[in-house]
């Protein structure tokens, strides 16, 4: 019996070791200019044959953009607070959807970020299996003494 329990044990992490780790996202909402809806990856560029889509401007150009184009925090050198920004990129490489997961504590502050991040130009977009895929990105971020970070 624990021969046979071996057996079962070691074929299946053989299996799902070879099984590619692909998170589909649901999008229930109407969103225009995406490819297809019913195929919108979050990908893990790690795995073989996910590609994530690719901003045409650095992260540290992004914070940069961020820390002199939000206006909101100008006359605030001591605000602190945090948030996260969820990206759709279709399979074109165009920006389809910019909207804040986690919102910061200003409406005002979060459509200036919104702002910068639908001002960034068009993207590379993210590959499934060497196919070009609609793809879902998110942005964490952190305010401290009025300056933002990731």
């Amino acid at each position: 019996m624990k021969k046979i329990s071996l057996v079962v044990f070691t074929l299946f992490c053989g299996l799902t070791a070879s099984a590619q780790f692909v998170a589909k996202m649901e999008v229930k909402e109407d969103i225009p200019g995406i490819c297809d809806k019913n195929e919108v990856y979050a990908m893990f560029p790690n795995f073989q044959g996910q590609e994530e889509a690719v901003c045409p401007v650095t992260k540290d150009e992004i914070l940069k953009r961020l820390n002199t184009e939000v206006t909101f925090l100008k006359d605030k050198p001591k605000y602190k607070d945090k948030g996260m920004i969820g990206l759709i990129i279709n399979c074109k490489g165009e920006l389809v959807q910019c909207k804040m997961d986690n919102k910061t504590q200003s409406t005002e502050l979060d459509k200036q970020i919104e702002a910068v991040f639908n001002s960034l130009g068009v993207w590379k977009a993210g590959k499934l299996n060497g196919k070009e895929v609609d793809t879902s990105k998110l942005y964490s971020f952190e305010i401290k003494n009025g300056k933002f970070t990731f």
